[in-house]
């Protein structure tokens, strides 16, 4: 093999240069990941009854076998603004790492000029030219060249940079997961709104054409002299209550449409033909279960973008600290200088230079040392930032816990109620008919009837909602291994069904 022969002095210099910057240290803390205790298992009772494995709750939703609730999750996911909002967020962190890692390498600019210059005749300079027999136009001169800066990274400051714009950007990343957790859910809570009010409104149409029912009957008999005016006018005033019901339920139930159109990312009314019919409120038809505790730190989007946020901010005070210390840096240029272009490849036109240097600032009024513990105090908030995060998602979920069972009891002794009082309006109107009691007493039989049948389809209704609620407060809907989308299709602002 041929001797590259000695190096000069501009290579020997760069070669220096890359090797101390790579054996370079980081000042300033390295991260470490808190320790967060967390109990060992849920604390309340009525997780006895629940299986503590990890639970399948990636798609949480296939558990209530509701094929339209699946197709509007899946349109959320495409169309859905907060998350497209999420997605360019990530795009922009990601291209802000990028500039960051973009300071470890030097910067170099290619240029070229053409100048042609003619000095001004009575200038101070122009009369001495002229005086001298100088022509006061130049030539033309070309010349072209590499700029080169470059800052060597000596203590760390462009890679604590880097960490943290790095640590910024996964924290971007778990922000677009916890948006995903969060519009599922409430996806699934406005369909079951929907579903609710549309058992409420069937309840109240058919307890009103019960009651027109029975304002029939105390009118015939009215009519035939069986009763008073005060039994047609009471049949009146509970038909009147009811009927006045349905307007609220309706407009309850227009709002929850418009409501998932828009998480959808299409205009009010875009569900409507979709959500026409009528179907019964989603049940869960297996047993759920809960994973431990600890589980919260790894699937809670919230907590890992809170850790990560603490980690990126516990590599900023590196780049304050970094301040204390001298920056070197290397700038430089090579050039070709020629009258006439056709001279530019001449040897005699080529020119270099070469520039180490460094900056240090030796006194600063103590804006440095403050600057880092202003960094330092960030971080110390970054901290208790993440341990509340984690001690409110414990709330979450045991909260929802609690919920979920409870409402479950609330609901089966509603559907008792409204079996039982089924049977009451059955029994007293025959009594009333039969003269064996009062009309007050029918009355009242219908109206106890309506308000737990009213009572029961919300109950159904918050059972499925407290469900969606745990597997939100669990953070559910999105695999461990998933990333943000780099592209999201254009959806169909206006679009139909």
């Amino acid at each position: 093999m041929k001797d590259p022969g000695p190096r000069t002095p501009v290579s020997r210099l760069l070669l220096s240069l890359l090797v101390v910057s790579i054996a370079a240290c980081k000042v300033g803390p390295d991260y470490v990941e808190p320790i967060t205790p967390v109990p060992d298992v849920w604390t309340d009772q009525v997780t006895a009854e629940m299986a503590d494995s990890t639970p399948p709750i990636e798609e949480w939703w296939a558990a209530l076998n509701d094929t339209v609730l699946t197709e509007l999750i899946r349109r959320a996911e495409i169309a859905n603004k907060d998350l497209g909002i999420a997605v360019a967020r990530v795009k922009e962190t990601r291209a802000l790492r990028g500039i960051a890692k973009g300071g470890l390498l030097p910067d170099i600019v290619l240029s070229g000029t053409y100048s042609r210059v003619m000095i001004s005749e009575n200038s101070p300079r122009g009369q001495i030219l002229v005086g001298a027999g100088i022509p006061v136009t130049s030539n033309g001169v070309w010349n072209t060249g590499l700029g080169l800066s470059w800052e060597i990274d000596l203590f760390g400051r462009i890679r604590r940079t880097v960490e943290a714009a790095t640590a910024f950007m996964e924290a971007s990343i778990e922000d677009y997961r916890d948006v995903l957790v969060t519009v599922y859910a409430e996806v699934a809570f406005n369909y079951v709104d929907v579903r609710s009010f549309q058992a409420r409104i069937a309840f109240a149409r058919a307890n009103a054409e019960g009651q027109r029912g029975s304002l029939v009957l105390t009118r015939n008999r009215f009519a035939a002299g069986l009763t008073s005016a005060l039994d047609v006018a009471q049949a009146e005033s509970n038909l009147g209550n009811t009927e006045a019901r349905i307007p609220s339920l309706e407009i309850g139930l227009i709002a929850a449409e418009n409501r998932l159109a828009v998480l959808l990312g299409q205009q009010p009314g875009a569900l409507k033909q979709l959500l026409a019919d009528s179907v019964p409120i989603p049940v869960v038809d297996q047993d759920i279960t809960v994973g431990v505790p600890a589980d919260l730190l790894r699937r809670r989007p919230d907590i890992r973008r809170a850790e990560r946020e603490l980690a990126a901010q516990t590599a900023i005070v590196g780049v304050a600290t970094a301040d204390l210390y001298p920056s070197f840096s290397l700038t430089g240029f090579i050039e070709l200088e020629a009258i006439d272009f056709a001279d530019l490849g001449n040897s005699g036109s080529f020119g270099w230079g070469i520039i180490p240097g460094f900056t240090w600032a030796i006194f600063a009024g103590g804006k440095i040392r403050n600057r880092i513990k202003a960094e330092e105090a960030r971080t110390e908030q970054a901290l208790v930032f993440y341990e509340q995060t984690v001690l409110l998602a414990l709330e979450d979920v045991q909260t929802a816990l609690v919920a979920y069972d409870r409402e479950q009891v609330r609901r089966d002794r509603l559907q008792e109620a409204v079996t039982a009082t089924v049977r009451s309006v059955d029994l007293v109107r025959i009594q009333y008919i039969s003269g064996l009691t009062n009309f007050q007493n029918y009355l009242d039989a219908q109206r106890s009837l309506f308000d737990q049948q009213d009572q029961f389809a919300s109950s159904q209704g918050q059972v499925v909602k407290n469900l969606i609620d745990l597997n939100r407060a669990l953070g559910g809907g999105w695999a461990l291994d998933s990333t943000p989308p780099d592209q999201r299709p254009t959806a169909r602002a206006g679009g139909g069904d």
